[in-house]
């Protein structure tokens, strides 16, 4: 039994060592003793949020140049680009008008 309670205490210390190394905080507690705490380790991950607010940006992009050039000439300047080298026509098939581009447009020319 002493075997097992020292492997649990040596997996508990591994547990706190592995815990520190991303970096650890000390504070005081009321009694005076120093009690260090392991930060928290960094959240790894695809950055969802993030491409939200740039997809949401990109939407919004396309409205005020839908707003500002009215939709005749941004047709004509997409069917342009269509015409040109493939980078080009992605560029168009990307800057195509759809419902949410024509909804955000029909917002914002008011203000414009």
């Amino acid at each position: 039994m002493t075997q097992v309670d020292f492997q649990t205490r040596v997996g508990t210390v591994q547990r706190q060592h592995k815990a520190m190394s991303h970096g650890y905080t000390t504070e005081m507690r009321g009694d005076g003793l120093i009690v260090v705490k392991p930060k928290r380790a960094m959240r790894r991950g695809f950055p969802l949020r993030g491409l939200l607010v740039l997809v949401l940006g990109f939407f919004a992009f396309k409205g005020f140049m839908l707003a500002s050039l009215g939709e005749v000439t941004y047709n004509e300047r997409v069917a342009k680009l269509g015409n040109g080298t493939m980078v080009e026509q992605a560029g168009a098939w990307v800057m195509q008008t759809e419902p949410l581009t024509t909804f955000l447009a029909g917002f914002i020319e008011p203000l414009t």
